[in-house]
């Protein structure tokens, strides 16, 4: 064999391994069956499963109204009207796994005080009744359902914020470095997830999340060749504890994410761009936060834009800091104090 030709079938023999290691990655790693956080272990759920009892006496309700987005899919929607004439419109977006219940206490107050008109989506892939739980049908198809929420509800000429929790916080900020981010007046991050990259989220969220790794890898890999016909696969799963999963709630829980809901659910690669495109926003979280390094969100955030205001509350943690009284007072002194 000439020295040419040995050359060539090298070159062809590397050019196969490489267009082939993305496949195998993704194969050689399935979801787990039935994954559940251990006892005692994982995020506490107790007060989200306190705050919904009203709803969930007897069974898990369907939110009370509904929206549609461009593609004519009805997600839904809770709302929760201030009755204030030039009350902003405030959007709340839930974290992983959930839905819009989890938010009710703080947008009844929120709403209740005058300080916002609230609205609370099921995000797609979400809710007590979704109808493909988990997926999307796009990457960015959540950024575009927010858009279309807004531009249906909010009035000419009113203030628009935007406001989420852990991912919802993160979807907050892929949202206002996107397409649509020039729509968005204010936003509010309650303990948000900043993407894998940032120093302020540990490997697993705190073994909140089981996330496929080698099947992350080649699906990224697949992604940069511009191919996204495997996007619909499961990238990551979820660890309820199994007072959820057994509990009323338990079929309203979303325990895995495809890998284009999860990218969609979540700040870009280079997610400093989107937290720089940030308008002004009111950052929260809880001192004692399990899933995120919050007492690291100031010095990360302020670094890259100054648009920020922040508060860590003392004795909280990371779903804790949605209901607790210091997390309205901030919000509600941001409120005040951004024009209301």
């Amino acid at each position: 064999m000439t020295l040419r030709r040995f050359a060539i079938r090298f070159l062809a023999i590397g050019a196969v391994i490489t267009a082939g290691m993305p496949f195998a990655l993704i194969a050689s790693q399935w979801p787990l069956s039935d994954l559940r956080a251990p006892a005692g272990a994982g995020l506490r759920f107790e007060r989200v499963q306190t705050a919904a009892a009203p709803e969930t006496a007897a069974a898990p309700q369907t939110p009370p109204d509904s929206h549609a987005a461009r593609d004519g899919t009805r997600l839904g929607l809770r709302r929760y009207p201030s009755g204030r004439d030039g009350a902003p419109l405030l959007v709340l977006v839930h974290g992983s796994g959930w839905h819009g219940l989890q938010l009710d206490g703080l947008a009844r107050a929120l709403a209740g005080g005058g300080r916002a008109d609230v609205l609370v989506p099921d995000l797609r892939g979400h809710g007590v009744a979704s109808a493909r739980r988990g997926d999307v049908d796009y990457i960015g198809q959540l950024e575009d359902d927010l858009a279309d929420l807004i531009a249906a509800e909010a009035r000419p000429g009113q203030r628009i914020i935007l406001g989420g929790h852990s991912s919802g916080g993160g979807l907050v900020v892929r949202f206002a470095g996107g397409p649509h981010g020039d729509r968005l007046d204010g936003a509010i991050l309650l303990a948000p997830y900043l993407g894998h990259r940032a120093p302020t989220s540990p490997p697993d969220s705190g073994g909140w999340a089981h996330v496929l790794l080698r099947r992350v890898i080649g699906l990224s890999m697949l992604n940069a060749a511009g191919f996204h016909g495997l996007d619909q696969l499961v990238a990551v799963q979820f660890r309820f504890p199994a007072a959820v999963l057994d509990g009323p709630l338990g079929a309203t829980a979303t325990r895995a994410y495809t890998w284009r809901l999860n990218q969609s659910y979540a700040p870009r690669w280079d997610w400093q761009s989107d937290v720089a495109g940030l308008p002004p926003f009111l950052l929260v979280a809880g001192a004692q936060d399990e899933a995120f390094r919050a007492a690291l969100y100031e010095a990360t955030l302020s670094a890259l834009t100054e648009r920020g205001s922040y508060r860590l509350i003392d004795g909280v943690g990371h779903l804790d800091v949605v209901d607790a009284p210091q997390t309205l007072a901030a919000i509600t002194g941001w409120l005040d104090g951004a024009g209301r």
